[in-house]
Order: C-alpha cells, then sequence, then structure tokens
C-alpha cells in the first residue's frame, strides 16, 4: 500500500495577508513570506563504524519586500505571529511611500503530488545502518586491495508555505532520501577513488531488493579498473561522454549561464542569443522539475511558482532561459518555476533542477563503434567554468582509450578543457540512453538538489589535458 506524506503544514490565509500588509506598509512592488518546516536524518560509516549519527528539526519563516531591482531580507527562527509581524515592521521601513497593495491570498494552488511508498521516517536507525554496513561488507570483500570505505546516508522532509502580495498562496512537501559511497584502493604506491551515489525524491522504497549491494560493487569496481590504468594521452581528439555523470559538463559549462540572474546582470555568453541556432539541429536540452522521482523535482519552486519542463533547446535553437520572480519580471520572460533558495534563511537565486540532454536515435554501443580513436569519459569529477566566457576545466574520475571502436585501457589523469557554447556545436552523435545523476549545486553560497545527467554523446573534437603525449 502506498504511503502519501500529509501536506497539511500551512498558515492561516488571514494571518499570512496581515504579515504582507505590514511588510507594504510604507510602499513596494511587492512582498513574500517563506515558511518552512524540516526534519532531518543523517549517518555515516567509517572504517566499519557507524558516526556522526544526526537528526534534526528546522522550523521557520523570512520575509522579503522588493522594489525595482531593491530586496529588504530577514527570517526569523519562528512562526510566532508577534514576532512575523515585528520582522515585517522592521523590513517595510526600509521603505518611503504610501501602502503598496496586497491582493486577497487565494487558496494554495493544487499541484502535483509526490508519492513516497514508504516513508523513511517510519524505518528504524537500525536498517540505515545496516545498509552502510552492507555497502562495506561488500566493497571490503571485493579485493585485498580496498584500503578505506566511507558510506553516507541521509533524509530529508521539507515542508513549505509560500504567500505573496499578488494573492498567490502555494504549499510542497518534499522527501529526499541518499546513499553515497567511495571505495578507495591501492596497489603499491597508486592509490585510486571509485565513489557512486543513489538518490530520489521519494521514499525509503529506493532501497527495496539489492540497491546497496548494487552501488557497493560499481563504485569499488570503478576504483579497483583504474588501477589498472594508464597515464592520459594529451591534444585534440573525439571525446564520447558517457550518459548520467557526463551531464555535469552542460549543466556547469552552458546551464548556470541559462540563469537569468546571470542574463540580467549580462554577465552570460549566452546573453541576447535566445533564437539563434547554437547547437546541431539534432541537439535539445531541457530543465525538468516536474519528472517524479528525479532529485531536483517538486510541485512548486519556493516562489510558489508551478513547475514545468522548460525547453532550452530545441533541435539547436536556444529558447529560453531559467528565471526567478525578481528576475524574470525585469527581463519581461515567463516564470519557469525555478527561484530556489537552500531554506527559509536565503533569498531565492535562478537554479536549475533537474538538467539533460534529450535522447537521440543510435545506440552507446554503435556510437563506440563508429569512433576510431577518442577519450571515453564515463564520469567527470570537479571542475571550474566561467559563465562570462562558457570556458570550462573538468577532471575525468573514470575514463577510457577508445581504439578502433573498441574500448580499450582505462587512463588516469585526463581533463576536458574547452567552451561551452563550442562544445555544443561540437556534438555529432547522441544516443538513446538517457540517464540522470543526483547532486548538489553551490551558487551564492548556497545549496540545493539538482539533476544532471545526458545520454552517452560524442564532442567532435576537444582538448584533453594528461601526462602522455
Amino acid at each position: 500500500m502506498e504511503h502519501k506524506l500529509d501536506a497539511g503544514f500551512a498558515i492561516a490565509p488571514e494571518f499570512g495577508s496581515r504579515i504582507l500588509r505590514r511588510s507594504l506598509a510604507r510602499g513596494g512592488d511587492f512582498a513574500e513570506i517563506f515558511a518552512e518546516d524540516r526534519h532531518s536524518l543523517s549517518m555515516r560509516l567509517e572504517d566499519g563504524k557507524i558516526e556522526n549519527v544526526a537528526s534534526g528539526t528546522d522550523r521557520g519563516a523570512s520575509i522579503r519586500v522588493i522594489r525595482g531591482l531593491s530586496t529588504a531580507f530577514g527570517y526569523v527562527e519562528s512562526m510566532d505571529e508577534a514576532t512575523l509581524l515585528s520582522l515585517a515592521d522592521g523590513l517595510s521601513r526600509t521603505e518611503e511611500g504610501l501602502a503598496a497593495e496586497v491582493l486577497p491570498l487565494a487558496a494554495p494552488l493544487p499541484r502535483p503530488r509526490f508519492w513516497v511508498q514508504k516513508d523513511p521516517a517510519l524505518a528504524g536507525a537500525e536498517q540505515k545502518a545496516s545498509l552502510l554496513h552492507t555497502i562495506d561488507s561488500i566493497a571490503r570483500g571485493a579485493s585485498s586491495e580496498v584500503q578505506q570505505v566511507s558510506a553516507a546516508y541521509a533524509e530529508n522532509r521539507q515542508r513549505v508555505w509560500i504567500a505573496n502580495s499578488n494573492g498567490i498562496a502555494a504549499v510542497d512537501d518534499r522527501t529526499r532520501v541518499m546513499i553515497a559511497v567511495t571505495v578507495t584502493v591501492r596497489r603499491g604506491d597508486l592509490i585510486q577513488t571509485g565513489r557512486e551515489t543513489l538518490a530520489h525524491h521519494g521514499g525509503f522504497e529506493l532501497f527495496d531488493g539489492d540497491a546497496a549491494t548494487a552501488l557497493a560493487k560499481q563504485a569499488t569496481t570503478r576504483a579497483l579498473v583504474m588501477l589498472e590504468s594508464i597515464q592520459a594521452p594529451t591534444g585534440r581528439m573525439p571525446v564520447i561522454l558517457a550518459n548520467g555523470f557526463g551531464g555535469v559538463l552542460f549543466h556547469e559549462a552552458c546551464g548556470h549561464g541559462l540563469e537569468a540572474d546571470y542574463i540580467l546582470k549580462k554577465t552570460s555568453v549566452w546573453e541576447g542569443k535566445k533564437g539563434t541556432q547554437v547547437a546541431p539541429h539534432e541537439v535539445s536540452a531541457y530543465d525538468d522539475a516536474v519528472s517524479p522521482g528525479m532529485w531536483g523535482s517538486g510541485g512548486c519552486d519556493d516562489e510558489g511558482t508551478a513547475t514545468q519542463c522548460t525547453t532550452l533547446i530545441e533541435e539547436g535553437v536556444l529558447t529560453g532561459y531559467l528565471s526567478d520572480r525578481l528576475r524574470g519580471t525585469h527581463l519581461q520572460i515567463p516564470l519557469t518555476g525555478n527561484g530556489r533558495r537552500q531554506d527559509f534563511r536565503h533569498l531565492p537565486y535562478p537554479r536549475m533542477t533537474n538538467t539533460y540532454f534529450g535522447v537521440g536515435e543510435q545506440t552507446c554501443e554503435e556510437i563506440i563503434g563508429d569512433t576510431k580513436r577518442a577519450l571515453y569519459a564515463k564520469s567527470l569529477s570537479g571542475g571550474e567554468v566561467n559563465p562570462a566566457t562558457g570556458d570550462f576545466v573538468f577532471g575525468v574520475a573514470e575514463g577510457y582509450l577508445i581504439e578502433n571502436g573498441k574500448i580499450g585501457p582505462s587512463v588516469r589523469g585526463a581533463t576536458l578543457i574547452g567552451n561551452g557554447p563550442e562544445v555544443l556545436q561540437k556534438i555529432d552523435a547522441i544516443a538513446d540512453d538517457l540517464d540522470v545523476k543526483a547532486g548538489m549545486c553551490g551558487k551564492e553560497g548556497q545549496s540545493v538538489p539538482v539533476g544532471s545527467g545526458q545520454p552517452t554523446l560524442r564532442i567532435r573534437e576537444l582538448t584533453v589535458g594528461g601526462t602522455s603525449l
């Protein structure tokens, strides 16, 4: 039997209206309340022992008042009416003028509901610890070369209530669970690491069956394969990005530049290019916040705007940007449901949700078989990107040489060096094997859950930095 989490967390409309009126008592264009109730649990396994078990509840609300591009903002760790009214009074004193209109609050808009089959809060701590011990046992049993295993479990339920002076009210109920594992192996002086994460917007059903066992095997295999690696080549060559983790490149090298704050400040390489051909006809890209189960999905954003699947690139043409209310209003572009914040203590910014390339018609095997020589980047690690130019550098966590249409030896020490707009133009093959991976994205000192993904694709030419000519 499916279990649906209760979405009853809300503030009475008359209470919200009083706060909004006080916030705009001295003028302003717009006022908003963001209230949050969050419950979380995390634990970590190191050296075979469960450590750093932490659980907690966080509750509070923030108010922002906007005039033009200026924002007055404050938050309180309370839901008390007197405390919130006092905060509203303080913020309104930053304005000088007549009271602005506040429209009556409507009932919260109906949102797509995300079903949780197994509420993680009902699973005991012993059951969660057992998952981590299973991962440790499987990884260590795979090889005597395994030196260290660390695994982390986390669950989070966040309920939000948003209301603004335009009369909009919204609620959302978000539950996310994840396990991450890192396996370190050693052979002589060579040390390699394999990492894997399993996460979704949903419940404890994610770990049904042998999910934890499979995760441990994947991370361990990745680390052991890299012990056999040779030095990465250097130079210009075709690059095949594997499905799933390869999507980090689009997220970083292209996605951030499509966020409306960079567009408004004219610090994005994509500013002014809407409607232009930025990639081959076969390339489409999306920011999808509505697909159930994806890590970055939700019923509404953190401004109460309904989420959607936004087409960013359609058949090679740049079709849109990712907006929040402040920047969308000034750019006069549609709201896309991408106003996101870490919690009630932070302002919302335009942020990606789940960003990925659309599928093609080839298979991964066909693309590899059609490639004489290339670097096959199966997993990317950290990197750096300049949104103003699109220039990037990414590390390759797991890579292979492709020789005469076949996957050859693994390579270590590879980096990918290039430019986002140029890379888009050089995509010449796309497979049908879309996969989206979970991660956390940092911006303006905030971190939010995002999904990044793609099918396997080939870039005609890219600079590979390595240690072997």
